[in-house]
């Protein structure tokens, strides 16, 4: 239980976006959820920290996704610890304690998660090690899967593991790839200064709009075909939050107001448990 809450408390200090739809979810399906989420937000930690070159977020991605290729009945959280040891002063908390991560969900779906975090370390590793080189929309289309489109594809195996849930595989790859693409376009201007350029050659902050609209408009039917339950109380926060960012982002605004996320939060949630405080900052975050 106090890893548990530990896990949960980092959660929350790494994404409050997350943090929230993954508070209210059920025991088991939380610790499922929680696990996944931290592990890829792990080695999301790693493609995206400022001050590793290319060649180590290579490295470290692919000590991962190996790492976790490997794991057995037998695995533990040290065999991760041990084998990121030389970098952990470079590393944020939450990356480095990725195989304490990995094991936080039951057992039955535990290895689901591992081989979606490899196959995602591994892409990433892929992006990092080509210096994230967007120029066609299909390069777009590769880089949204490998790294939110496929965790649509994860989150739906999760839905059915613990009820049973079935889902619109194609509008789950939507639904990542529609949160990914706010988060490209929020992002925009940060990414810029490191090098990366996430838009595909002559596209405009209006093609990436549409580009997200699109995906969008899949995660939507993709909520909307979800019977009452954990899974849609979990994908209709981190959907509406993105509808209006990307409304905000069109209005010139860099993200929402914590007054607007309050009220949006309020509207899904009035007929469940309060939100947490802290969770009332929240931002779309990557």
């Amino acid at each position: 239980m106090n890893f548990r809450k530990n896990a949960l408390e980092i959660l929350q200090e790494t994404s409050r976006t997350f943090f929230i739809p993954i508070s209210r979810l059920p025991e088991g399906l939380q610790e499922a959820v929680a696990s996944a989420y931290l592990c890829m937000r792990a080695i999301d930690e790693i493609e995206d920290h400022p001050d590793l070159d290319n060649a180590l977020k290579t490295r470290l991605l692919t000590i991962i996704s190996l790492e976790l290729q490997s794991a057995g009945d037998d695995f533990t959280a040290d065999h991760l610890t041990r084998a990121l040891a030389d970098y952990r002063h470079l590393l944020p908390e939450v990356s480095y304690r990725v195989g304490e991560w990995a094991l936080l969900a039951p057992s039955s779906i535990s290895p689901r998660i591992w081989d979606a975090t490899a196959a995602m370390a591994d892409r990433m590793a892929y992006w990092a090690a080509i210096n994230w080189q967007v120029q066609t929309e299909a390069d777009l289309d590769r880089y949204t899967f490998s790294v939110a489109g496929a965790v649509g594809l994860m989150l739906s195996d999760l839905w059915a593991w613990y009820d049973g849930t079935r889902t619109d595989r194609y509008q789950a790859i939507g639904f990542g790839r529609g949160l990914q693409a706010v988060n490209i376009l929020r992002n925009h201007r940060e990414d810029m200064t490191r090098g990366v350029n996430f838009f595909p050659d002559g596209w405009s902050a209006e093609d990436v709009h549409a580009y997200a609209r699109r995906n969008l408009s899949l995660a939507d039917a993709y909520a909307a075909a979800l019977p009452k339950g954990p899974a849609l109380d979990f994908c209709q926060i981190p959907l509406m939050l993105a509808h209006a960012t990307l409304d905000s982002l069109m209005r010139g605004e860099e993200k929402l107001s914590r007054s607007t996320v309050i009220a949006l939060i309020e509207q899904i949630t009035a007929a469940s448990r309060p939100v947490p405080a802290a969770a009332a900052e929240v931002s779309m975050e990557r």
